[in-house]
């Protein structure tokens, strides 16, 4: 993970800066940088800590005499997730599809319907798509490589997204003049079709797509195990604050417990 962050993140951006030249103003610059990029707090806090350890180790290599900056951490907030609610979800991809953009609703519409992150979608190759088993393959996700799994919903848009796709097209969302030929940036589409439905852009991000996703898998009474499965996880533990959304399904699962109570009860 030490360097998936680094080749992903931090040598991207200080480039072949020496250590010893990075300066706390660079290392504050990073973090506005990935807060802008919409990284959590606690993504962004595990890449610094792989920062540090660069200079942890270079001290004990005596590279370095000291380490020449302060690192600190950012808070975490309180771990309360923002999701769209169903009559959200239908508005929002309502004005998705009348955006002048030509790839805001595919992208919408896959992060409501598989929980997969901005970059997971941005890349996705058309040969990675298979419609028959309904999963669409990541070769490069932040847990490693997996199948994505989809709706059958999804399926049938992909179909007829693909179709109308230019011959020999090989990005779901290509950009020629793109370094890795897919869009990379969707921010402006994506801010103004939230605004269009109502919502508020500072609350509703694109990892809200995420968030809503795996909020309402939750609710609909899928188990956690099988939740990590779909939204990619690395660990257990990172799915289980999604358990503690309130929504219907806690009543209902009291509910349940009521009634095994009193049907026990009455025997």
């Amino acid at each position: 993970m030490k360097k998936y962050r680094l080749g992903m993140h931090l040598v991207p951006f200080f480039k072949d800066t020496p250590l010893s030249n990075l300066s706390t103003f660079d290392v504050e610059r990073y973090k506005k940088h990935r807060l802008e990029q919409e990284a959590a707090p606690g993504t962004i806090n595990r890449e610094l800590a792989a920062l540090s350890h660069l200079y942890s180790k270079a001290v004990e290599w005596k590279w370095i005499d000291h380490k020449p900056l302060i690192i600190k951490r950012l808070k975490k907030d309180s771990g309360r997730i923002t999701y769209l609610t169903t009559d959200q979800i239908a508005r929002i991809l309502e004005e998705a599809e009348k955006d002048q953009n030509q790839h805001i609703h595919a992208f919408m519409m896959i992060g409501l319907e598989t929980s997969m992150r901005r970059m997971e979608i941005l890349s996705i190759q058309l040969e990675h798509i298979d419609l028959k088993k309904r999963t669409i393959y990541i070769p490069k996700a932040k847990a490693g490589a997996r199948e994505q799994p989809i709706t059958s919903n999804l399926s049938v848009f992909l179909a007829n997204y693909i179709n109308k796709m230019p011959a020999g097209e090989t990005r779901l969302f290509p950009a020629d003049k793109a370094k890795d030929g897919h869009v990379v940036a969707i921010e402006k589409p994506f801010r103004r079709v939230v605004i269009a439905a109502g919502l508020d852009p500072a609350q509703v991000v694109r990892h809200t797509l995420r968030h809503t996703a795996i909020t309402h898998l939750v609710q609909a009474g899928v188990d956690l195990p099988t939740v990590q499965r779909i939204s990619g996880h690395k660990t257990l533990q990172m799915v289980v604050k999604y358990s503690h959304q309130n929504g219907d399904h806690i009543q209902a699962a009291m509910n349940k417990l009521e009634n095994r109570y009193k049907a026990a009860g009455k025997k």
